[in-house]
């Protein structure tokens, strides 16, 4: 287990490098045969298998037999009917699911992860999931941690890993630390992992597991495996369907027992029970449903709520009691500076927090970012470091080398 091992016995088990990092030849090899760092996820519906699903519910299946016994009758007009419903309530929900899915998707491609990685020798930005196990990564505060990895360096790291363990509070970590028994993931403090972010310092990480290896991906799997239970709607619909076709069999029944008994002609009496069985049949009700619940999606969707499935706004109509945590669920677990507070006085604004700011950062910035900006005053913010006004600043000399890109 990484968290038990040292830092170099790391770096041997992974076959890594502490200065370098892997080489883009041993990256793509390790790549070919781990695969991508990536939860997987069940393979996607296509329209077609949609369309299927939506002839499982019972009361469809009921009015599926009700046209088939229409069309046996020659009753064409109302087999027509009972058809055309069933076919436009497929339609509405293979639409109304086949949207939630692309816009599902356009949303996690937008929202697909970089890493810094070493890879011989030079610092580079890359997707995630192009991540293998012996990489070295460097994090940086507000950073995603893009897989599992046992920390070769840290200066001050705080990691917010509510994802994994529930708690909101930011864990502090420690690469130094070397664990001599087995321990709980929230224990781990010489360890991140996959799907949660740094709120305070920076390190410096050997990848160990990825993908669906990853703590987080453990869950995934576990969350694959759970079966889908009935909303309160669907349970009350299967209900009503079963009483309809009972109560259809047992007018079938009644009604051949009664010509039987009175002597009548069997033909016309099967004939005469099976219409009224289908007549039972609200063939209109399964296409009241399905529309008042489109129309459910469309007004959450203006609300910038996307269901991916028609029934989910029925259940969230069921819903009474809400337990959640309120820390990083219900709020976004981030400050915003609203005002300041500078020479003595609360300030909207302030030209030496901001002037703060730009010098006392750990931000990795690249040489043609510098380029393109211009800052403040020189003289001033020189003058700042040398009084040491500013404590925790950059000295001097780091100050005379960005001297060009101060506003003149």
């Amino acid at each position: 287990m990484p968290y038990r091992m040292n830092i170099q016995e790391v770096v041997q088990e992974t076959y890594s490098d502490l200065d370098k990092g892997l080489s883009e030849q041993e990256a793509a090899a390790r790549l070919r045969d781990q695969g991508k760092n990536e939860l997987l996820k069940k393979k996607k519906e296509t329209v077609f298998q949609m369309f299927l699903e939506q002839f499982q519910d019972p009361m469809v299946i009921i009015l599926i037999i009700g046209a088939i016994v229409s069309i046996f009758l020659k009753e064409y007009i109302d087999a027509s009917i009972i058809l055309t419903v069933i076919i436009l309530n497929a339609i509405i929900g293979v639409v109304q699911e086949f949207k939630a899915e692309k816009a599902i998707d356009a949303l996690e491609k937008l929202s697909t992860p970089k890493a810094f990685v070493v890879r011989e020798g030079f610092l580079k930005e890359i997707d995630s999931k192009e991540l293998v196990v012996g990489d070295l990564v460097e994090l940086e505060v507000g950073g995603y941690i893009p897989a599992d990895m046992r920390l070769v360096s840290s200066v001050n790291l705080k990691v917010e890993e509510s994802t994994l363990t529930g708690e909101s509070e930011a864990v502090e970590k420690d690469a130094a630390l070397v664990y001599d028994e087995e321990i709980n993931i929230s224990d781990q403090r010489n360890m991140v992992f996959m799907s949660t972010y740094v709120t305070y310092g920076k390190a410096r990480g050997i990848v160990v597991r990825t993908g669906m290896s990853s703590e987080v991906g453990k869950i995934a799997r576990m969350l694959d495996e759970t079966k889908e239970d009935m909303t309160p709607l669907q349970v009350r619909l299967a209900h009503l369907s079963k009483i309809l076709g009972i109560g259809s069999v047992g007018i079938c029944i009644a009604m051949f027992v009664v010509a039987v008994l009175q002597g009548r002609d069997l033909f016309d009496m099967l004939l005469l029970s099976i219409s009224l069985a289908v007549a039972a049949i609200p063939e209109g009700l399964p296409a009241v449903v399905t529309i008042v619940l489109a129309l459910g999606v469309q007004v959450m969707s203006r609300n910038n709520a996307i269901i991916r499935k028609l029934h989910a706004v029925e259940t969230l109509g069921s819903v009474s009691v809400i337990c959640s945590d309120k820390t990083g669920t219900l709020t976004q677990n981030k400050m915003h500076v609203v005002s300041s507070y500078a020479n003595g006085a609360l300030q909207n604004r302030s030209e030496e927090l901001l002037r703060g700011f730009c010098l006392c950062n750990n931000a990795t910035v690249q040489k043609e970012e510098i380029d393109s900006v211009k800052w403040f005053d020189y003289a001033e913010c020189k003058q700042d470091v040398i009084d040491g006004t500013i404590p925790n600043c950059i000295d001097v000399a780091e100050l005379e080398m960005l001297e060009p890109h101060f506003v003149e």
